[in-house]
Parts: structure tokens; C-alpha cells; sequence
């Protein structure tokens, strides 16, 4: 590893842990994973997803609307989520184990109402921008490795931005879960990633 890579952990946050508003089943398996891996990096950047209560990506403010429908929000095809990771709750925190201590920056997203944010680096209409490449160019990186939650959303597509901006992109497939609203969501996300050139490794990548 050099000052050229850099490590981005996606969105580890209560709300997608279990017991959370929108868990992600056995997520917290994957802290003890990113812990250790954090060691390797010199340049370590977080997402957090940070909705204001009244985001149009809940489910809640649709009446009559369940989560996991679908909707047209502004000519975007919209996912509808429990409520979660709203500004300042205990949900949208950080969990308490994940080791924080050699952060350089954290991304906020998702704080425009009227479009949802998966990626770190735009949000879902592509006219948001987070900061999180420009920040990465100044730094000199070259290569990005993605951990965090969810595989199959915020990851997956932190990821593809990454690939799609010139980065050299890696995925570190034991240090993320999948949401998996459809059973093979999580594969699937792996096999697009793949298919755009993204590389597939583990934690002992790192360890080679």
C-alpha cells in the first residue's frame, strides 16, 4: 500500500446494523474486518448518510406507500426505505465499535430532500457532488478500496462512481453485506462491479 490509495468505509452506521431502521443482516460482522484492515491506509475517508426528516426516499412521507415500493420521484426511479439516518439521531451515528480514531474526512449525504444519495461521491440524479473526489485528487490517490453497507446499494454504486472518475477501484467482499430486498441482489451487485472493471478482493489481500 501507498500514499496512492486510499480506504472508504460506507455508510457503518446504526440504522444498517441489526436492531437498526433498515439492518442489513449480520452487518456488524464486518466491523472487526474494517478495524483491521484501517491499518494498512495512510488515507482512510468516511461516508454518512444524513436525511432530514422529511426526505422523500421514506416511505412515511408517502401516504399510503410501504417500504420497498418503488415510485417516479423528480424522473428517478425511487426505492422507498423505512426512515433512517436522519440528521442528528442516534440511528444515523457511527457504531461505537468501528475505530474512527485515523479518519481524515467524512462525506455527508442524502441531505437533499427531493433525491436519495447511494454513492459517495453524487447523489442518485448525478447534480449533487459530496466533495469526496475532489478531496481524493488533492490527495494524490489513485487507487480506492470500498468497504461499508449496503453491498448492494451504497457500496455498489460508491464504487462504480469510483471506477467511472478514473480511480482504480477495489472491493473488499468481506468487508460488506447486502440489503438483499431480492435474494441474489447481493450477487448481482457483485457481477455489475465486475463487469465494469471493478476488483473483487478480500481482507487478505492485504495480508499479501
Amino acid at each position: 500500500m501507498s500514499k496512492k490509495d486510499a480506504l472508504i468505509i460506507v455508510d457503518v452506521q446504526y440504522d444498517f446494523l441489526p436492531g437498526g431502521a433498515l439492518a442489513v443482516s449480520e452487518g456488524h460482522q464486518i466491523i472487526p474486518i474494517i478495524n483491521k484492515i484501517q491499518s494498512q491506509f495512510d488515507l482512510i475517508v468516511a461516508t454518512q448518510d444524513w436525511h432530514p426528516a422529511e426526505h422523500l426516499s421514506f416511505a412515511a412521507n408517502h401516504p399510503g406507500k410501504n417500504p420497498g415500493e418503488v415510485i417516479d420521484l423528480d424522473g428517478i426511479s425511487q426505492v422507498l426505505w423505512p426512515v433512517h439516518c436522519v440528521q442528528g439521531s442516534k440511528g444515523a451515528e457511527f457504531h461505537q465499535d468501528l475505530d474512527k480514531s485515523n479518519w481524515k474526512a467524512i462525506f455527508q449525504k442524502g441531505m437533499n430532500p427531493r433525491v436519495d444519495s447511494y454513492s459517495g461521491f453524487f447523489d442518485n440524479s448525478r447534480r449533487g457532488d459530496t466533495g469526496l473526489a475532489d478531496f481524493l485528487r488533492k490527495e494524490g490517490v489513485e487507487r480506492i478500496f470500498v468497504c461499508g453497507l449496503a453491498q448492494d446499494y451504497c457500496v455498489k454504486f460508491t464504487a462504480l462512481d469510483g471506477q467511472s472518475l478514473g480511480f482504480e477501484t477495489y472491493l473488499i467482499q468481506d468487508a460488506t453485506k447486502a440489503v438483499n430486498l431480492d435474494a441474489n441482489d447481493g450477487e448481482k451487485a457483485l457481477q455489475e462491479m465486475k463487469s465494469k472493471g471493478i476488483q473483487l478482493i478480500d481482507s487478505s489481500y492485504f495480508q499479501s
